[in-house]
């Protein structure tokens, strides 16, 4: 296989390191190469921000790779959006790649929760994400959405393939991992076990939320009173919690993430 090239000749990167002044979280560092930039952050409520980031390109193509990296410091409370649907084109050989690195530190908060994917058909992305928490104080949500392809043109699962690893360390100990492998030409992904006839797929994370079993409570009612999706609560060993939910629209799964985290009292 000839060698994948990037064609910005290089990796593309995007990185931000989030502290507290005065009581407000504020960005110390920031970098980024092309085709990435980042909006002036948004001020939340409880003095934390809201980070965009904007993409001046239209999508992602073979032999790209992405580093993403965030560092959020002791007491500083960050939101990670991006600006539109990451769009993983077609790729005659080869494939794409993304790495991203978390780390937050003890009192810090960090959500993660960028636009959905949407990988077309002859794609092929591999997906790496590796979060590192300082302590129990280290809040962290995160809320990845993944479609089936551009199903309005009939690419219902029409990629190569799909991959996703994501690890997440609390104290240096592993306290959650996904590998995650779609290959539809190896795997029916309309079977049991898998997308099941629906189109979208919202995989969300979260540390031990203020009371869990309200939020357990809460978030199952959500889930069965929200019509045309299918979803369940996992309980992990050290009180974290994941949340698995299939739908046919991503911004219905987009809106149900929001309302998870509110639920969640982080």
């Amino acid at each position: 296989m000839p060698e994948e090239k990037n064609p910005y000749g290089k990796v593309s990167r995007f990185s931000i390191t989030a502290g507290t002044r005065e009581g407000q979280t504020i960005l110390e560092d920031f970098s980024y190469t092309s085709p990435f930039k980042i909006m002036q952050p948004f001020p939340l409520k409880g003095g934390g921000i809201q980070v965009m980031m904007l993409a001046a390109s239209p999508g992602i193509m073979a032999g790209d790779l992405q580093e993403f990296s965030f560092h959020i410091k002791e007491g500083a409370r960050t939101e990670f959006i991006s600006q539109s649907y990451d769009k993983v084109h077609y790729m005659e050989e080869g494939k794409a790649g993304r790495h991203t690195s978390v780390f937050v530190e003890k009192g810090g908060t960090f959500f993660f929760h960028p636009q959905p994917m949407i990988p077309f058909k002859g794609s092929a992305f591999e997906n790496t994400m590796e979060i590192r928490l300082e302590d129990e104080s280290s809040r962290f949500f995160m809320s990845e959405i993944l479609s089936c392809g551009r199903y309005a043109r009939g690419e219902k699962f029409a990629y190569r393939f799909y991959h996703n690893l994501v690890r997440i360390y609390r104290k240096g100990k592993l306290i959650y991992r996904d590998n995650t492998r779609y290959d539809p030409v190896l795997f029916s992904m309309d079977s049991m076990g898998m997308y099941e006839s629906y189109t979208h797929l919202a995989c969300i994370f979260l540390t031990p939320p203020e009371d869990p079993e309200s939020f357990v409570s809460k978030v199952t009612d959500l889930l069965e009173n929200t019509s045309d999706i299918t979803g369940g609560i996992t309980r992990l060993p050290q009180g974290d919690l994941a949340v698995r939910i299939l739908g046919r629209r991503g911004q219905v799964l987009e809106e149900l993430s929001q309302k998870i985290l509110l639920c969640s009292g982080l």
